[in-house]
């Protein structure tokens, strides 16, 4: 995956107010950390940074360009996206350099088309890879064409690009192939799902709220000030 330069600037600011003033002015709240160096908070262009991960998927390599003189290769570690806006909320940005190992989670998508009424069980959507920093591939395939009831697709399974390896065990389990049920079998599980569903809406759930990106950016700040 080729990088894509971008520019940043230091921040200053911390904490909740000091990110959401550094969203309104529109830029992304980043940390660059890794090899061991005190962790660097800088603000990205948005839409810049946007258009990259559109572009390139999770794994895009950056070439970060810091107003301070910095430079630095990065990948991102964690991306946190506000559900609603769909926007970028912070970003953890993991230092590498060319030549170096990295162990990482990469996209796995299924090609072809299975056996006529079959269903695809979907287990794992990632599979973690050892690559170079520089060669990180944006999605790995695994062929599923003809695939009859009961066959699995296994880590194994997958198709590796050169110098890339398997950081699992092979035989993880990325997707097996049932028998899609008979309308039979579907009304027959009716009276089921609707006594199922008739007790979730008589009774209560509690709902536990995860926390915000404002709030993972001040405990990040407090690390890297112990």
């Amino acid at each position: 995956m080729s990088e894509v330069k971008i520019s940043a600037e230091p921040r200053t600011e911390f904490g909740k107010g000091g990110a959401r003033r550094t969203r309104r002015a529109g830029k992304v709240p980043a940390v660059l950390y890794g090899h061991g160096e005190k962790p660097k908070h800088i603000a990205l262009p948005a839409l810049e940074f946007a258009a990259a991960i559109r572009k390139g998927g999770a794994n895009q390599l950056f070439a970060i360009d810091v107003s301070d003189g910095t430079q630095a290769l990065a990948l991102p570690k964690a991306i946190q996206r506000d559900p609603i806006k769909d926007t970028f909320e912070h970003v953890d940005l993991l230092l590498v350099r060319r030549g170096e190992k990295v162990t990482i989670e990469v996209p796995v998508q299924l090609t072809g088309d299975a056996a006529r009424n079959t269903l695809i069980v979907h287990d794992h959507d990632a599979l973690a890879v050892t690559a170079d920093a520089t060669r990180v591939p944006d999605h790995l395939e695994a062929s599923i064409e003809g695939a009859e009831p009961g066959a699995q697709i296994t880590a194994a399974d997958v198709e590796l690009p050169v110098g890339v390896e398997l950081a699992v065990d092979p035989q993880l389990m990325i997707a097996s192939v049932t028998a899609a049920p008979t309308a039979e079998q579907l009304e027959a599980t009716m009276p089921e799902v609707e006594q199922a569903t008739e007790e979730a809406e008589a009774g209560t759930s509690e709902i536990t709220e995860a926390p915000a990106a404002d709030d993972v950016e001040a405990a990040t700040e407090a690390r890297s000030e112990a």
